[in-house]
């Protein structure tokens, strides 16, 4: 049976996807990505027993940059290990934000808007309760109701997403997208793959009458 394919819509002031390769300042794709959309999808349902697929992403306003300046931590707090801990001989690490603060550039996407298409898959963490149909309704109703577990963004945290089921008018246009209606974005970030030593996947992301079309996880390296 063909799973059900759901087209969310997701908008947003701003969006930061974040290239990897740019070590200091951040800039982002020219596009939500595959793992970016997931996480919208997981904002609103999610449980161990499915696996979020991204399958199409349109892209329905037109791509707009915008460059600021964002204040960042520098550092990451470190946690011992859990045998440390039980032994007394370790603690987390205090990180001072006002001495520890970085200013650094960004070059960020404005007013953006997508529709994404995606469907789950069972995982094998299912149990008895689990079916396809029961996850499906929890799914639709929470969407109506733009219900979430905790609030999307785009990237990141304070780019708020906002998110609807999607219309028959929530599509690409070539009027309004231009030159990105049809073009070549190269390699992009697919997914980090955490059951595997957190390794990150790309795929040849390719715009095409304003739709990109996502491979399946395992035509990228990635197991389910």
């Amino acid at each position: 049976m063909n799973p059900h394919i759901f087209k969310v819509k997701v908008s947003a002031e701003n969006a930061c996807f974040t290239r990897p390769e740019m070590k200091v300042e951040r800039v982002s794709y020219d596009v939500i990505t595959p793992s970016a959309a997931r996480g919208v999808l997981e904002a609103i349902h999610w449980k161990p027993a499915i696996r979020w697929v991204i399958k199409q992403i349109d892209i329905v306003k037109p791509i707009k940059w915008e460059s600021v300046r964002r204040n960042e931590v520098g550092s990451k707090a470190s946690v011992p290990s859990k045998k440390l801990i039980e032994n007394g001989e370790g603690s987390i690490s205090t990180v001072l934000i006002d001495e520890d603060r970085q200013q650094r550039a960004s070059l960020i996407l404005k007013d953006v808007e997508y529709v994404i298409h995606a469907y789950f898959l069972m995982t094998k963490d299912a149990k008895d309760r689990d079916n396809p149909i029961g996850h499906t309704d929890q799914f639709l109703r929470r969407l109506k109701k733009g219900q979430c577990h905790h609030q999307p963004y785009l990237g990141c945290r304070e780019f708020s997403a906002y998110f609807e089921e999607a219309t028959e008018e929530d599509k690409p246009s070539q009027d309004i997208l231009g030159d990105y209606f049809n073009r070549d974005l190269g390699w992009m970030l697919y997914d980090i793959d955490y059951k595997n030593n957190m390794q990150a996947h790309f795929f040849r992301a390719e715009i095409q009458n304003g739709s990109i079309q996502v491979p399946y996880p395992e035509e990228v390296g990635i197991k389910l």
